[in-house]
């Protein structure tokens, strides 16, 4: 008997042999294998269509790096069968940019040549920083705070005996260890622990531990020693970070780093410090070796800056006027503090503690203040400009003070920052102060200081003649002009108008738009130079001269 689906064949094809049946499973095979190897071809062209681009361009970026890594290795003279070499013992503690000598010969001065300028000390030689042959891997935390290698640090015996008093009651030098005293040392009665607790019943806490409960979160300390003062906050949950100028040796910021604490390089002779306005919320410096009323103030403007309304700066110092039985801060200090809005809160022994206003009606009426900072760096930068300058060839011994210039325009005058800087540094020059318009009118602040000062519309020239002023002074006008959509260029030849031959131009701006302008000046036959600030910014200054 046949089975069951042989007879359903007879059924669909009839008696005959199912050739039908097979024809058909033939071509439908052949179909689905053409249809198959139609898209399977379509997809393998778009596939090879898409890839193919990013392969070479993939193969051309590798080609073109692997070029640029063998002219770096060139350049720097590396071998990829040698290694690099050790640097020389005398670089143990080698900080780059920081070189006295160099500074010196290259004419910085006045504290100037402890600073940071990487511009004179260029170091070429590639080498690998050795460690001191006394090295050894630090403590770990707790107590890697208390006790540091002595083999670590560039600290000798002699620099610690002549420290201060209260720098040994917090340190001890041993064999092969420097020791610092912890919180839970009670023999020391009158330390940092006492210290900060004074600190905190001046400013009219119980106790130093509600310093985060009164806004006290992060404090700058200035010059701080050996960091015991930083650390002990760090053990009450505040950010407490040591700032101290470069030194050779026994350097506070190395020990610091060295006890694990925060700590960075830094000062204020020369430059704005590298935190953004607003920062803190005390400032401390303990003997912290700076004359606050020297140049003007300008160090106590700074502290400003980044001091955050209502916010604290502590200064301890032996070295304040004694009146009878009561220590006194001398009288320009007093007046720079009333200018900036600060209040003293309180006095005891050599402890003075200021609070930054919160006051806007003070802050209104000192806006001017606030705006000299970088104005009077400025006034540093080009002192050269306004004395002892060159005289023009064929002209007569000029009388003193051998100045060539005599009228300035500030051609973006926010508060009259720079018109102030050169009064207080007696420069005997007037500034035309201009407000562009579209910025803040600031106009009737700089009239009420008894400038001169107009609007004007930077798109526009400016109502004058041709080779009227001496110098001319932009602060952020090229990002204005960005803003309200201004030509650079005819802004550009407004100012080759209006300058006199030999006459300079400073600007500053950013990064971005002060080479736009380098390349603009140079086609026009200016000297022209970029210079960085130094200060972490993208802030950068374009000092020029007309010499067409």
């Amino acid at each position: 008997m046949r089975s069951s689906w042989y007879n359903k064949l007879l059924l669909i094809f009839g008696p005959r042999p199912p050739l039908n049946w097979l024809l058909l499973c033939l071509v439908s095979v052949l179909v689905l294998i053409a249809l198959l190897g139609s898209s399977s071809s379509n997809a393998f062209d778009s596939v090879t269509a898409s890839v193919r681009p990013d392969i070479y361009s993939n193969y051309r970026r590798l080609k073109e790096q692997a070029v640029n890594d063998y002219l770096e290795l060139k350049k720097i003279g590396a071998n990829p069968s040698k290694d690099f070499d050790l640097c020389g013992k005398e670089k143990e503690n080698y900080v780059p940019c920081y070189n006295v000598s160099a500074n010196l010969v290259a004419g910085f001065k006045d504290g100037e040549e402890f600073d940071r300028h990487c511009e004179v000390s260029r170091d070429q030689q590639y080498c690998l920083v050795r460690p001191p042959k006394e090295y050894k891997i630090p403590l770990t935390w707790p107590s890697g705070r208390d006790v540091i290698w002595s083999g670590n640090v560039k600290l000798s015996k002699d620099q610690f005996l002549s420290s201060g008093s209260m720098t040994k009651r917090l340190m001890l030098l041993e064999e092969n260890q420097i020791s610092f005293h912890s919180d839970d040392d009670e023999m020391i009665v009158d330390g940092v622990k006492d210290y900060s607790h004074q600190i905190a019943e001046m400013i009219g806490l119980g106790s130093d531990t509600e310093f985060r409960e009164a806004g006290v979160h992060n404090v700058l300390d200035i010059g701080c020693g050996f960091g015991s003062f930083g650390a002990h906050l760090l053990s009450l949950k505040l950010m407490a970070v040591c700032m101290a100028a470069y030194e050779t040796t026994g350097s506070q910021v190395q020990l610091a780093l060295e006890r694990g604490l925060p700590a960075i390089i830094g000062n204020f002779i020369s430059r704005q410090l590298p935190f953004p306005s607003l920062s803190y919320d005390m400032v401390h410096c303990t003997q912290c070796g700076i004359f606050w009323d020297d140049k003007d103030g300008m160090f106590l403007i700074e502290v400003d800056r980044v001091l955050k309304p209502g916010g604290y700066f502590v200064l301890t110092s032996p070295k304040s006027r004694q009146q009878g039985s009561k220590v006194s801060i001398s009288t320009p200090f007093e007046e720079y503090t009333r200018k900036l809005c600060w209040n003293l809160v309180a006095q005891q022994e050599e402890t003075f503690i200021w609070q930054k206003t919160t006051d806007a009606h003070c802050y209104i009426s000192r806006l001017g203040v606030l705006e000299i900072f970088f104005e009077k760096l400025l006034v540093i930068a080009f002192s050269l400009i306004f004395s002892d300058h060159p005289k023009r060839p064929g002209d007569e011994d000029p009388m003193p003070p051998y100045n060539m210039v005599r009228n300035v325009m500030d051609m973006n005058a926010h508060y009259g920052g720079l018109n102030t800087a050169l009064l207080e540094a007696r420069k005997s020059v007037w500034v035309m102060n201009v407000v562009p318009v579209g910025e803040h009118n600031t106009l009737p602040i700089i009239l009420d200081q008894g400038f001169a000062g107009v609007l004007h519309n930077w798109c526009e020239p400016f109502p004058t003649y041709p080779r009227t002023y001496d110098m001319l002074h932009a602060n952020g006008l090229l990002s204005h002009l960005a803003s309200e959509k201004c030509n650079l260029v005819d802004l550009i030849f407004e100012m080759d108008r209006i300058l006199r031959p030999e006459g300079w131009v400073i600007i500053s701006d950013k990064v971005g738009p002060i080479e736009i302008a380098r390349t603009l000046v140079t086609q026009l036959r200016w000297e022209a130079r970029v210079i960085d600030l130094q200060n972490g910014s993208d802030q950068r200054l374009l000092v020029c001269q007309n010499h067409s």
